[in-house]
């Protein structure tokens, strides 16, 4: 890969252009007037969106698809070496830049927040951005999924702000220099990138240190990872540290989060003073992402009580805890929890919400799809400690994404580390006979989770007709 970035992005390729971090930053680029071209394997919603803006997209990968005349071609780790379309710009010794490279190009002079941490990027990051659209500071943002009211995840704004997922997944965030950056928490995730823990905290510990001067690192003063994170930072001299949470000793405190079904009032100290607002999501840790975006909103001097307003705007992102629609009584909502950490506290925030008002003994049923195959190696017995929180499961074979198959590690496992730990569930290795499955199980005041990060979300609206057409209908075509 070439280093750093072409001297033109007038006319930029993108391999994977489809992607959550690739369409945001074609987007952009697109709006500021490049001359914007790439490739997917499939027709999107966000290839849609793409060609709206002018953007040429092309289906399949093939080395006829990249123009003699692109100025450079844009690449995520997920790209391999003998993609046609890579092998060809090789050939036509056209410039090769990795997605964060293109990334940090479009922060360049702006005021950068970067947001960090192995769960919550995509909520805080769209957190940030609503509250400041809100607020009419105009901010560019680029984020890992779509905001479910303006319905993208990209924006090139008039401001001098630039709100931006920092992904840690492959050491990519290393390339950004903030003025704020946020760490949510740091755990042991990325199992093909990240061999130990030490290795996760020296990434972070890079990532903090672009940090420009004078900057501010807003950091989590609860989570384990986040505190050892923090007491291992050597050079602080020129950096500022905000922590947020219910330590007693946190700059920014969370007193209290009160659940109001699927929304939260959150109560913070901050200076000395209350300020009480609410986020339109359920549970504790989407309450701890606002009091994140909360508390770097001020350090970039906008008032805080004028923030914890704009919050309230916030009404989420697509598949993170996304109402898909109710029938017969029974809920269905999308989560795109693929992580124990964050499935347990999906699951939470979800039990809060479970037979709400009529039907207070609903039920929460989960049908999940496990992510990448080396996540399963490491983590299947806590995804299925997890899943007892449920009362009821539902377990898809792995969704591959990048991956090769790895022999022994399949859904099994974590089925296995279900029943263990006294869960009840069923594995279902034909996605399609998922909608009559959970029919046969749902009853009014129950709330379905379909959970992952593949492609259990095209589900929601399946079992949603199928519990439509009653317990009569025969099965699902």
């Amino acid at each position: 890969m070439a280093p750093g970035l072409p001297t033109s992005m007038d006319r930029p390729h993108f391999i994977g252009i489809g992607g959550a971090g690739m369409s945001g930053i074609a987007k952009i680029l697109a709006q500021r007037g490049a001359e914007v071209a790439g490739s997917d394997a499939r027709e999107s919603t966000a290839v849609a969106a793409l060609r709206d803006l002018g953007v040429t997209v092309h289906i399949g990968h093939a080395a006829a698809h990249l123009a003699t005349d692109a100025t450079c071609v844009v690449v995520s780790s997920a790209i391999r070496a003998d993609n046609p379309e890579l092998v060809r710009a090789a050939e036509l010794d056209i410039p090769v830049v990795h997605r964060a490279d293109a990334l940090a190009s479009l922060m360049d002079g702006l005021r950068a927040i970067a947001v960090a941490g192995t769960h919550g990027k995509t909520t805080t990051t769209s957190m940030l951005a609503v509250a400041l659209t809100e607020l009419g500071s105009d901010p560019s943002y680029a984020i890992g999924g779509d905001l479910a009211g303006p319905g993208t995840n990209a924006r090139h704004g008039g401001g001098e702000i630039f709100v931006a997922e920092a992904d840690e997944s492959d050491r990519s965030f290393h390339k950004y220099d903030p003025e704020v950056a946020i760490v949510l928490n740091a755990e042991l995730d990325h199992h093909a990138n990240y061999a130990s823990m030490d290795e996760i905290y020296d990434s972070f510990e890079t990532f903090v240190g672009k940090v420009v001067p004078g900057g501010t690192l807003v950091i989590s003063a609860d989570q384990a990872g986040a505190v050892e994170l923090t007491s291992r930072l050597r050079d602080l001299s020129t950096l500022k540290v905000v922590t947020y949470g219910e330590a007693p000793s946190a700059d920014v405190r969370v007193h209290k989060v009160t659940p109001r079904g699927l929304a939260s009032e959150v109560t913070v100290v901050l200076g000395g003073k209350f300020l009480t607002f609410t986020v339109s999501v359920p549970g504790s840790h989407y309450a701890h992402n606002a009091v994140a975006a909360l508390a770097a909103g001020v350090a970039l001097g906008i008032p805080a009580h004028n923030l914890a307003s704009a919050l309230g705007k916030y009404t989420g992102v697509k598949r993170r805890l996304q109402l898909k629609g109710e029938e017969g009584g029974v809920q269905v909502i999308d989560s795109y929890a693929h992580h124990p950490t964050e499935m347990t506290a999906d699951l939470a925030a979800m039990r809060g919400a479970a037979g709400a008002g009529d039907s207070p003994s609903g039920r929460i049923l989960v049908v999940f799809q496990p992510h990448l195959f080396s996540r399963t190696q490491e983590l299947a017995t806590e995804m299925g400690q997890a899943l007892a929180l449920a009362d009821a499961s539902v377990v898809l074979d792995i969704y591959p994404a990048r991956e090769d198959p790895i022999p022994g590690v399949t859904s099994a496992l974590i089925v296995d580390a279900a029943r263990t730990a006294g869960a009840d569930v069923t594995a279902v290795s034909d996605k399609e006979a998922v909608p009559d499955v959970i029919a046969g199980m749902a009853k009014p005041g129950d709330l379905v989770l379909t959970m992952g990060a593949g492609d259990v979300t095209d589900l929601g609206p399946a079992i949603l007709a199928r519990l439509s057409a009653g317990p009569s209908a025969g099965p699902s075509s």
